[in-house]
């Protein structure tokens, strides 16, 4: 599933969404547009996680990043809960299983590690960390459990959103290509997995979008 097939999905559907679920469908998808037109893998990374932010509608705070945490598993359970068609399944379990499981192991999409390089925590605490979400991590594939695992992989993938977003990473740099690759691969096809369950959905409540359209 693609911009194009999305959104020509939106144009005949939207007049019976709920005005909060179209214009974050609406926002998501302008986004996805712009990703799928750049030709370059960090451009790409940044313009889906916008796409990804425009329908999850939350602002992700590094103060907030604890219950924010919780609110991505809340989102991604309440998805997979209603995934009628088990495209979170199929792309976890059938697409993607070596690239997340590479992703949860590389040390350099968690948090921990940069927290160390930052002087904020010992050596030995990052470790602890780093092991103790592997063995999460493995626990979780283990018993298959969907929610769980992307919400674990979306968090790695937000470290390395925040690298970009806030200067850490030089454009094209030579030393993180392994990581934007999968997260380019992944995010591609999860993002219109995401928008393909709220339409499915769209007599669900999603919430308020965030910073709605004001006029005047």
């Amino acid at each position: 599933m693609d911009y194009q097939q999305l959104k020509q999905r939106h144009r005949a559907e939207r007049d019976n969404y709920h005005t909060n679920l179209s214009l974050r469908v609406h926002r998501s998808l302008s986004w996805l547009q712009r990703a799928e037109q750049a030709e370059d893998p960090d451009g790409r990374f940044i313009f889906l996680w916008i796409a990804f932010n425009a329908a999850y509608a939350t602002e992700i705070d590094d103060e907030y990043r604890t219950s924010e945490k919780l609110s991505f598993g809340s989102f991604l359970e309440k998805l997979s809960d209603l995934d009628g068609n088990r495209l979170l399944e199929q792309l976890t379990w059938t697409e993607f299983p070596k690239s997340i499981r590479v992703l949860l192991s590389n040390r350099y999409v968690f948090q921990g590690f940069w927290d160390f390089h930052n002087d904020k925590i010992t050596q030995e605490e990052w470790e602890s960390q780093f092991e103790k979400a592997k063995v999460a991590a493995q626990a979780a594939l283990g018993r298959q459990d969907t929610p769980t695992v992307l919400g674990i992989a979306l968090h790695r993938i937000y470290t390395l959103r925040n690298q970009l977003i806030h200067g850490g990473a030089t454009w094209n740099s030579s030393v993180n290509r392994d990581q934007v690759r999968d997260c380019v691969a992944l995010m591609e096809k999860l993002v219109p997995a995401i928008l393909t369950i709220m339409m499915d959905n769209s007599d669900t409540l999603w919430g308020d979008a965030c910073y709605p359209v004001v006029e005047g």
